[in-house]
């Protein structure tokens, strides 16, 4: 009984010298518990084709035409996950894309800062420097962060209020048109007699809604 007591009293201090040997290794650095920071990016078995360039890793040929469809090789990055159209797991996938630089997007395909320094009254096409980003889910050629000259948020005096007041009010003879420097628009309301109403009416609710602005491409203030 006495061996047996000792023997079971060894195995509790091998058992604890274990653990503090199994947790110095962890925290020395000998196995990484961190998730790598892309993974927040990547949705766990999503389709392939729609993972975030951040997910992926492509041989991209940049011999491409601009313009014409390409596909380019792809494999996903450790730890990420994802399907094809049969929902079965794939780690290599064949993606399908324009050959186009990234600056050379749309501009719905990415987003750019803002600049305050130019919001000016009268300030005549003005541009600006910013610092624009490719969306996540939008594969391009070359850096996805890029700088691009944009035009200044400007105005040039135009009232909202004013514009709306003289479309329900004289909207039939096209001065709502003829303030915003529509010119030819507003005579067609005026020889038309507002489209005989009708023109009258769109253009109230256009205008309440932002949708016609100042013919200069301006702001409303």
């Amino acid at each position: 009984m006495a061996a047996a007591g000792v023997l079971l009293r060894d195995l509790r201090r091998l058992c604890r010298v274990l653990l503090f040997l199994s947790q110095f290794y962890i925290l020395s650095g000998g196995e990484s518990t961190d998730i790598p920071p892309y993974m927040m990016k990547c949705p766990s078995n999503g389709l392939c084709s729609r993972l975030p360039a951040d997910c992926i890793e492509c041989k991209t040929n940049f011999s491409c035409v601009y313009g014409k469809p390409v596909t380019f090789d792809c494999t996903v990055k450790p730890s990420v996950t994802c399907v094809d159209q049969d929902f079965k797991s794939r780690k290599s996938f064949v993606l399908n894309m324009t050959c186009r630089f990234c600056w050379q997007l749309p501009e719905t395909d990415y987003e750019c800062s803002s600049s305050t320094s130019c919001m000016a009254v009268s300030c005549p096409r003005q541009r600006y420097t910013a610092n624009c980003t490719v969306r996540d889910h939008v594969h391009c050629l070359g850096n996805r962060t890029f700088p691009k000259m944009l035009y200044c948020n400007w105005t040039g005096g135009y009232k909202w209020s004013t514009a709306l007041a003289l479309s329900i009010t004289l909207g039939g003879f096209g001065a709502d048109r003829f303030y915003l420097g529509q010119w030819r628009e507003g005579l067609g309301k005026l020889f038309s007699f507002g489209g005989l109403g009708i023109w009258t009416l769109l253009d109230v609710l256009l205008i309440g809604v932002g949708y016609v602005g100042p013919a200069d491409g301006s702001l409303y203030i």
